[in-house]
């Protein structure tokens, strides 16, 4: 074990081997009050050496290690002297480049398994139950530990099910910690953080807005800048952020694109503005963009096409102001944006994840950009923004509220975007979120996106006679962070109610259907 160190933000770094949860371990790692990114396996030990680690841990993975082209890892890396976890695939990829074994013996666990800690657990699992449930996935095992590694669990099938070595400060376990299926999952990592490597628990929301003010006032001296203001939890979050900064040098902009759900203009020119006195101006770029879709179905050129449009009315604006700023002797040149993690990461941004769709704000961003970006919330999860706009004083109703995309409704339309199959989906999704409050499951779901399947006929029969409407599909989701999600099984009399009132009320929809997909493997926005 080592003494409490002071991290200062130095981060513990998770490595990527291509995880379905790589990011579930970076968000564990701060619920435990220590900073995480996540970086991928292809980073070298210089490259990881650089960011000047407190820790590493080593995420699973898919790939067995003897596979050909299976993800690797610099040997280096346990040169460095750092505190190493090895989860799963990492576990097998540490114990092989210390010089223990992994064997294929054709025995496989997945899912729920019974643990026996040995040894009393060590640092690792001391204090734990000798028998306890873990959530497995593996089909290769680690035979033999390295030399100087004590064993601290097994199961029935696999023999080295955990090990440690608390002179290098190396450990590691077969199974998923950061699950909660896993009985001790977070204390595992939890006493890896704190009692291994002797982290505090000193990373928080107070330590967040601290370090962003210094970092966003040393950006911008005494320059001016531009907010985008959508009315959603990561913008307001972000722009309260940047104003607590720089106070009336900022300007933030609503662009009402168009693709808005019923209410949001109001809510943000009212709400927000009375809660920060941030000084705002609105554009009304409906027509802008709606003729930037036109034609336009494919959900990748809408995204990009979006993205364009928002930064070409920030431009517009800066063109509005620049007198304005010119008479202060600065021009703007800044824009604020709320991107967080899981945008980034599903962007491709740079941890080796697949770039599964561009976020507006990340990947469909032109490559002309005027503007010197500020994203405070870039290295953050949902939760952790919340927890940030509550300590800056943001109401409730903002903090609060349901994500809510970017790009709007545009990427909840499966298909062309028109005026009226836009007004078609607001009056279904303010039907909604009518009766999801009324239920009082506002607080029990993620989000509840509803989309319009445009492109989409079914026959139907209404008014005694038939129709040939679109329909509508409801995609209740329960999550943590947005990486990973599952439906939200809702009361049956609340989704009737729900389905009742939109085939009545809402023109041109005949059919109401529930998506009960987890993501991975759909993602939570249908586009």
């Amino acid at each position: 074990m080592t003494e409490q160190t002071e991290t200062s933000q130095r981060p513990v770094l998770v490595v990527d081997f291509g995880a379905q949860y790589a990011q579930l371990i970076a968000r564990r790692v701060r619920e435990a009050g220590v900073y995480s990114e996540i970086v991928p396996h292809t980073a070298t030990a210089a490259d990881i050496a650089a960011k000047n680690p407190v820790g590493i841990i080593l995420s699973g993975g898919p790939s067995s290690v003897y596979e050909e082209g299976a993800p690797s890892l610099d040997a280096g890396v346990f040169d460095l002297g750092v505190p190493t976890l090895g989860i799963c695939y990492g576990f097998q990829v540490m114990a092989r480049a210390l010089g223990g074994e992994v064997a294929n013996t054709g025995l496989r666990e997945y899912g729920a398994t019974d643990a026996a800690v040995v040894n009393d657990g060590g640092v690792l699992l001391g204090g734990q139950p000798a028998e306890q449930n873990v959530w497995m996935s593996h089909g290769d095992q680690v035979s033999r530990a390295p030399e100087g590694f004590d064993v601290l669990a097994s199961t029935g099938a696999t023999p080295v099910a955990a090990f440690g070595n608390d002179e290098k400060c190396f450990y590691g376990v077969q199974w998923h910690p950061e699950v909660k299926h896993s009985d001790y999952g977070q204390n595992v990592i939890e006493n890896f953080l704190h009692k291994a490597a002797g982290l505090p628990a000193d990373w928080n929301s107070d330590n967040v807005i601290a370090e962003q003010v210094e970092k966003i006032r040393a950006q911008v001296g005494t320059g001016h800048v531009l907010s985008a203001l959508s009315g959603g939890v990561d913008s307001a979050v972000s722009t309260a952020l940047v104003h607590k900064a720089v106070g009336d040098q900022l300007v933030a902009v609503f662009v009402d694109h168009g693709l808005l759900r019923k209410g949001e203009r109001e809510q943000v020119e009212n709400d927000y503005v009375a809660s920060t006195g941030v000084r705002l101006v609105t554009v009304d770029a409906r027509e802008t963009f709606l003729n930037a879709l036109a034609g336009v179905s494919d959900p990748e050129q809408k995204r990009k096409i979006i993205g364009r449009e928002f930064i070409r009315a920030f431009e517009k604006v800066q063109a509005d102001l620049v007198a304005e700023a010119a008479a202060e002797g600065e021009p703007i040149r800044f824009l604020v944006q709320g991107t967080l993690y899981p945008d980034v990461v599903e962007s491709g941004g740079g941890t080796g994840t697949a770039n599964i769709k561009s976020h507006h704000n990340v990947g469909g961003l032109p490559e002309d950009l005027q503007f010197e970006l500020i994203e405070p919330l870039r290295t953050l999860f949902k939760d952790e923004v919340r927890a940030i706009g509550r300590e800056l004083g943001l109401p409730e109703v903002i903090v609060g509220r349901q994500p809510f995309p970017g790009p709007g409704l545009g990427i909840r339309i499966v298909g062309e975007v028109t005026a009226d199959r836009l007004e078609i989906l607001r009056d279904a999704d303010a039907i909604a979120r009518e009766e999801l409050t009324k239920a009082g499951l506002d607080g029990e779901i993620w989000q509840c996106p509803v989309v319009l399947l445009a492109d989409v006929r079914s026959v139907g029969v209404q008014g005694d006679g038939r129709t040939y409407g679109h329909p509508i599909v409801l995609r209740p989701v329960s999550s943590e962070d947005a990486m990973t999600a599952d439906w939200t099984r809702l009361p049956y009399d609340v989704l009737s109610k729900i389905s009742n009132r939109i085939t009545n009320e809402v023109r041109d929809v005949n059919r109401v259907v529930l998506d009960v997909t987890s993501k991975p493997p759909g993602t939570i926005e249908w586009e």
